[in-house]
Parts: C-alpha cells; structure tokens; sequence
C-alpha cells in the first residue's frame, strides 16, 4: 500500500509538472499577443495622432473657404441689388416712354387738322424751291431768260 501512495503522489507530481508546463506555454502564448496588441495600439496611437493632426488642418481649411465664400456671397449681393436697380430704372424709364409717346399721340390726334395744313404749306413751298432752281439751272445753261419771261 505503500507503494501504492507513491505511484499516486508520482502520477499527481506528473499531472502537476504536465498542468504547469500546459500554463507556462498558454502564459506564454498571452504574453506575445498581449506584446502584439500593445505594438498595434501604439500604431493607432501614432495613426490617431496624424489624423487629428490632418482633421485639425483640414477644419481650419474648411473654415477659411467658409469665410472667404461669405466674403464672396456679400459682394454678389451688392451685385445683385445694382442688377435689381437698373432692372427698375429700366422699368422706370420704359414707362416714362410710354407716357411720353400716349401724349405725342393726343396732341398729334388734338392738331391733326394743323399737322394737315402745314404739311400741305410744306408740299407747296418745296414745289416753288423745285421751280426756283430749276428756271435758276435753266439760266444757267442758257435756256431760259427770265427778261423774256417777263415780256410774254
């Protein structure tokens, strides 16, 4: 029986040098993929740190064309509001002609009757110039006398 203890505390002092042996192998295998985690969160630290970097630059990018695009929507605004008072000078003017040309055309309607008149008196003046100075070229020319005009 005795005997009998020592193969047991033989195969308990076994099974303990096995159970160890299988826990410094698993401790091991821990360390390196604890060593490999800690190596990949300090590339993410390092990655982490360059895109703040980049994200803070890109911020400060993005707030210059914000400013610079307000700058730019205030001077179209200026613009647009010039654009908006020649379109209403325009409409001004337009109706400044319209009441201009609806009055030409009451008086030219209240004096038809004397435009009639004068238009006539213009016909017959321009017919004695017409006369004048074709008897003047014909005298020129020899053709005609106004000396021998008067004594027919």
């Amino acid at each position: 029986m005795e005997n009998l203890l020592y193969i047991a505390a033989i195969i308990a002092a076994v099974a303990f040098l096995v159970l160890c042996i299988s826990l410094a192998v698993t401790l091991f295998s821990v360390k390196k993929t604890l060593n490999n985690v800690a190596h990949t969160l300090e590339g993410l630290d390092t990655n982490l740190q360059n895109v703040t970097k980049e994200t803070a630059e890109l911020l400060h990018k993005t707030n210059g064309l914000a400013e610079d695009i307000q700058q730019k929507s205030e001077k179209l605004n200026t613009v647009v509001d010039a654009v908006k008072n020649v379109g209403t000078s325009v409409n001004g003017f337009n109706h400044s002609i319209q009441r201009i040309t609806s009055s030409v055309s009451t008086e030219v309607e209240k004096n038809e009757e004397k435009i009639a008149q004068v238009v006539q008196w213009s016909n017959v003046f321009l017919g004695v110039r017409d006369k004048w100075k074709e008897r003047k070229a014909l005298e020129q020319a020899g053709y005609y006398s106004y000396e021998e005009d008067t004594k027919k």
